[in-house]
């Protein structure tokens, strides 16, 4: 099939490169040339395992093209995705102008009938909007289709091209029937293709993150009560994740989410249900409670050391994506955290796999960065595990405790057990944890 995608960012790259991987002509447009540019030669834009590999492939093949010309792009193609950005605004809401602003282009450049699909993660009624402003700038027949995505960074190759589910929203049969010829091949272990209303679509998306991000804030919650009455959240979450209704996912208690999605798709849901005169009053409530633990091993130094100010101090943080497997900072715990450190006076080491560059825009000569994580706490006073990538996992604690100039350790991520850093004479604080 012929497939068009608008947006090479994560969400556009991944399914335009998937699509093709499963034998589709594919062409990506987006309107930065450089990155147009880079794409042809094999430079990849964003951090995704295994993505670079099947660009490269798929573009030697010449079933993945890039582009910027939109025209070219919807006139050479019976499906059209747009997978463009929707970032909060000030109030909460989706920012959707490049949806409408792409949706505006794919009509005037329409040579026949076409299907239109939002990609992106847009608000309930986005859809709506898409039609009357296709049926604004084209004479020729279409259909538009909610398609959300369920892609978690770090996995997403694997999330589209085995995804547990594909929900398509039309209200047209033909539309319906096309979208489950397209994504067949991707099910064909039998997971479910789920036909249902543009609007029960849109909604979908919205409903799991949501309900995914009450489960961690719960889970956090709870493991802070842990801390207050001395008991252990891993015993806890072992006795809750062994109920077949409550289930073992997403009960890790830590120092919040962050990334693209949660916190966006939290914020979009919470306007949206105000807007619509049914507040979700969880969801204000999960919001709140995640932006606090953000800088949850904020208030356990403080404890510690007994004061607020920690000038002269110097602490080595590693990790600052803000989940192991990508390069995404958007929303990260890390960023709250070390701007309150630094604004406390503390000097900071930081090291993380791939986020240096990323993270640098929101930290901007705070933060020092290192090669390694041992070099990130040479001198330090405390060590903050702030992201959980797998080479933190088993370091060389003799060299950990050699390297720094008191052994404490505060684990964001609960990674070490209690028992083993007593053992080792290190002072260890997590989350819950005993």
């Amino acid at each position: 099939m012929k497939v068009c995608v608008i947006g090479t960012g994560y969400v556009g790259l991944v399914a335009g490169t998937c699509f093709a991987e499963y034998g589709n002509d594919v062409i990506c447009v987006d309107k930065d040339a450089k990155k147009i540019e880079n794409l042809k030669n094999g430079i990849i834009p964003i951090y995704e395992p295994g993505l670079s590999e099947l660009v490269l492939n798929n573009t030697k093949e010449n079933r993945l093209n890039f582009t910027t010309s939109l025209v070219d792009g919807v006139q050479a193609s019976e499906f059209v995705f747009i997978a463009v950005g929707t970032p909060t605004k000030a109030d909460g809401s989706s920012d959707l102008s490049m949806v409408h602003g792409v949706a505006q282009e794919v009509g005037k450049a329409m040579n026949g009938y076409k299907i239109v699909v939002d990609k992106s993660t847009v608000p309930v009624g986005t859809a709506d909007d898409v039609k009357k402003i296709l049926s604004e700038n084209t004479k020729h027949p279409f259909d538009v289709v909610s398609n959300p995505e369920f892609l978690k960074e770090g996995a997403a190759i694997d999330d589209f091209m085995k995804p547990e589910r594909v929900v398509i929203g039309a209200d047209s049969e033909k539309a319906l029937d096309m979208m489950a010829e397209l994504y067949n091949p991707f099910v064909l272990n039998g997971n479910p293709i789920l036909r249902m209303s543009i609007r029960s679509a849109e909604l979908t998306k919205y409903a799991c993150n949501a309900f995914l991000a009450t489960k961690i804030s719960f889970s956090n919650e709870i493991a802070n009560l842990c801390d207050a009455v001395g008991a252990n959240y891993e015993d806890v979450r072992k006795g809750m994740g062994t109920d077949s209704r409550i289930g073992r996912q997403f009960l890790y208690a830590g120092i919040g989410y962050g990334g693209s999605c949660f916190p966006k798709d939290v914020q979009a849901l919470i306007t949206t249900s105000k807007e619509a005169g049914s507040p979700v009053r969880i969801i204000e409530m999960v919001e709140e409670v995640n932006e606090s633990q953000k800088v949850r091993l904020l208030q356990k130094i403080i404890s510690h050391y007994k004061k607020e100010d920690l000038s002269g101090m110097t602490f080595g943080i590693w990790g600052l994506a803000f989940k192991p497997g990508t390069d995404d900072m958007r929303e990260a715990p890390s960023i709250p955290l070390i701007l309150e450190l630094y604004k406390r006076g503390a000097k900071i080491q930081a090291f993380d796999p791939v986020a240096k560059e990323t993270s640098n825009y929101y930290f901007q000569g705070k933060v020092e960065y290192k090669e390694n994580p041992y070099d990130a706490i040479k001198d330090a006073d405390a060590m903050l595990l702030v992201t959980e990538w797998r080479e933190f996992r088993e370091p060389d604690f003799k060299k950990v405790k050699s390297l720094m100039k008191s052994p404490v350790i505060f684990d964001g991520r609960n990674q070490y057990r209690p028992a083993t850093m007593e053992k080792l004479g290190i002072t260890y604080y997590s989350i819950g944890t005993r």
